[in-house]
This record gives C-alpha cells, structure tokens and sequence, in this order.
C-alpha cells in the first residue's frame, strides 16, 4: 500500500504541508488552478533549518504589468532565511490571522488579503476553479471542517459563518493547494505521528487565546490523530494544517514500518535555536498484512443485569463509538453467577462510551484497559445477486483484505442470506454458500 507518513512532531501548517509535499515529490506545477484563480504566486525556495534542507513555500500577491495581466507563476528561488524573523507571531499558515504583511523580494505576501468572506463564499471560490471532482471534494470537506470549527467556536451555524481566521486568500491557497498536491501525490493512505501544538499565547482577531487555539481544539475533537504539547512556546499547529490532516490522516502513535521511495521536508517560518522546524513527509510502501488502529479497552463487572439490557448494550454502546461490545459470563464474589462485559472503543470516545455503560447497567466502576492498537483487515461490501426458481435475489457480502489488497476472507451476511431463505424455501447455508462463491468468483 502506498502510503504518505507524516512526523508531527513540529507540528503543522498549511505552508508547512505544501513544502513537504513537493520535496516529497508533487509537481508543484499542479498548483496553476490556484494562482490562476486567486491572483496569488506560490513562492517555492530552498531554505536551512538547523542544519536540514527544507522547502519553503510562501503565498504571494501576484505582480501585475502594465497591461493588468499577472507576470506569470516563475517563483522559484534560494533563500536565505532573511526574511524569516523572530518575532514572527506564526511559523506558517496562521501568520495571515494577525494581519501581518511583508515584503519578499519586491513582493508582498497574501497574508489576510482579500475579501473577509462566508463560508458559503469560500465554498464558490472553490466550486469557480474547475477542479478535478476529486480533488474539489477533498477541498471542499476541509473547509467545511474549517467552517464547523469556525461555527463552534462562535455559536454560530455554519452557513451563516465568517471566517474571521481563514477566509482570506492565502489560506484558501493552502487548501487548495494540498488537496491539489496530495492527488498528485497519488497515495493510497495518509497517516500522522501525534501533532505538536507548542505553547505559550497567540494573538488572535478577537484577542490573546492560549496555544492550542479554539479552532484547533475543535478541529482536534473531529480527528483521528492525537495531540501533544511542546516542544516550544510557540503556535505549532493551525487552524489550517489541522483542518487538511483531520479530513486526509489516520493517527499513529509512530511512524510505520515503510520501504521509503522518497522524503522530504517542509519550513514553517519561525526558526528555534535548539531544534529545526519542519514538517517531515515519507512516501513509500507500507509493509504488514492488516492496518493498525488504536483502541483503548473498557470492562466491568455485573451481577444483577437482567437478559434483555445485555443484550441491548451492542446497540446502545455502538450508538456512543463502541466498536466491539462483549459479553461474558463469569463467577463473582460469593460464587455468584455474573457477567463481564468489555467493550473496545477509539481512546477519544472512551469517557463518552464509559458513561453510557455506567448508565446502561447501573454499574458504580468502569475500568480502562489503557490505550492499545488492534491490527484490522480492511473492509468492503458486495452484492451478490442470485437466481432462484427464476426469480432475482440480492445478498451483501463482507470481503475483508490486507494492505496489499489481497482477500482473505469473503462472508454474506446472515439476515440478507436468511431472508433470501425464507422467500425461497431453502437452507441458509445453501443461500449463504452461493452468494460468497459468488463473490469469490468475481475477486479471482
């Protein structure tokens, strides 16, 4: 499985991503619709960050010549880091949020240009592009991951929302761009380490909030990855660059095991004395037959639960973020018939799923298992028609493959396969049997 890895351990943001992403190997030239479209310049130079060679990718207002046409999209360049100063509010995308503006070479940065707009209007600048379809559902999704982080933070509904962070142009360009840039890319997984946030304040539109901000909190609440603080007083990951990795990557605790065809690193605009910041991207072929995913493991015991409430747990447990709920019997105290139910769940639904159970049987103890890691086939649903005294039934199928692709194991599911039985008077097992064959025929 090809699979991009990033090391989040400097965090993110949206200029970070797109650095990374084109030394990892994109073609930056992928990012024309862009520039075409907001009148801006993406600027890609080779920067140092404490001794690595980083790629550094700044969105520019774009020149115009005297005839009003752009002076077209030639922005490559070395640099020297001059520009990048230490009292820079944001190492990256979120600079734009303060208002800030310089110079680069004679030209002036996009940051908080162009007009304060709703969501709705981030959303038809977008739909105007004409991007490829997969791409524009890509950039769609993260600002409206933008927009309901945006919406929550404010009370606001989404619709009726204004970015007062990330409406301008340069955020858009970012967006944009790592949706542009991941589907050239052409991965078949994103995975992220835990992202940084740093620490310390950052000043914000509606004043000092402290690192991680509301809009990364809330965008944080809606991912897969996980968060950690440090390694620095300063604002690590933005809105932006939280908002592209909770729509494209799963979480990891550690970067996987991958055979690398190519690497590269990202610059944000602060730079540290100790420590060089950037974003670090692998591309390469992840090894292992199955997926992990992180789960954590909650129990408890019951003696006094009556059939029909354990029975009822899988449903009303799911309906939280279970993910498995079991049910065991088991000897309590004073030998006692009871039961043990264990319950696997994501780490962040644990307290949510917790209270339910708590709710559910009555029970005055949850015990938590610690967070783990279950290795999961990858599923997917088929449907097997089938022929019976001439008349045309439908069964789902389960086909559960590895990270190559390769099926393993092919199931129908009972209930379609057990109601094709009762309309035609025959064994399910008969019904079952053929559908999977089916399935199986059409796998080979």
């Amino acid at each position: 499985m090809r699979t991009l890895a990033f090391d989040g351990r400097m965090g993110a943001a949206g200029d970070m991503m797109l650095g990374a992403l084109i030394a990892a190997g994109a073609d930056r030239s992928v990012l024309d619709p862009v520039e075409d479209a907001l009148a801006v310049d993406y600027a890609v130079s080779t920067v140092d960050r404490n001794g690595i060679s980083a790629t550094r990718v700044e969105v520019l207002l774009a020149e115009a010549d005297d005839d009003g046409h752009s002076d077209g999209h030639d922005s490559h360049h070395s640099d020297d880091d001059s520009h990048d100063s230490s009292d820079e509010h944001s190492h990256g995308d979120h600079s734009h949020e303060h208002g800030h503006s310089h110079e680069h070479d004679g030209h002036t940065h996009a940051e908080g240009h162009g007009p304060t707009r709703s969501y709705a209007q981030v959303v038809d600048v977008v739909e105007a592009m004409d991007l490829p379809a997969a791409v524009e559902t890509d950039a769609l999704a993260i600002v409206e991951i933008l927009g309901a982080a945006e919406a929550s933070v404010h009370g606001t509904d989404l619709d009726d929302t204004h970015f007062h962070e990330v409406g301008a142009d340069d955020a858009i360009a970012d967006v944009v761009g790592a949706a542009l840039l991941l589907d050239d890319l052409d991965v078949d997984r994103v995975v992220t380490t835990p992202l940084a946030t740093g620490g310390g304040t950052v000043e914000m539109s509606h004043g000092t909030y402290p690192v991680p901000t509301p809009a990364v909190v809330e965008i944080a609440e809606r991912a897969d990855w996980s968060l950690q603080g440090g390694p620095v007083d300063a604002e690590l990951l933005t809105p932006t660059g939280a908002a592209i990795l909770a729509h494209v990557a799963e979480g990891v605790d550690r970067l996987p095991t991958l055979t690398v065809d190519s690497a590269g690193y990202g610059a944000g605009g602060w730079t540290f004395e100790d420590r060089p910041n950037v974003l670090r991207a692998l591309v390469g072929q992840s090894e292992g037959p199955l997926r992990r995913d992180d789960i954590t493991v909650l129990e408890t015991n019951l003696d006094d639960a009556p059939p029909e409430l354990l029975g009822d747990l899988q449903r009303s447990l799911a309906a939280v973020g279970a993910r498995d709920v079991s049910v065991l019997p088991a000897t309590m105290k004073k030998s006692r018939p009871g039961h043990l139910v264990k319950v696997v769940c994501k780490p962040e639904d644990a307290d949510r799923v917790a209270r339910r159970l708590a709710e559910e049987t009555g029970t005055l103890g949850v015990r938590e298992h610690g967070a783990g890691h279950r290795w999961v086939a990858d599923r997917s649903f088929e449907t097997a028609t089938l022929t019976v005294d001439g008349e045309a039934y439908e069964v789902t199928v389960k086909v559960a493959s590895d990270s190559h692709g390769e099926v393993y194991d092919v199931s129908a599911e009972f209930d379609d396969a057990a109601a094709v039985a009762d309309a035609t008077d025959r064994p399910v097992r008969e019904i079952l049997r053929r559908a999977e064959q089916r399935v199986q025929q059409a796998e080979d």
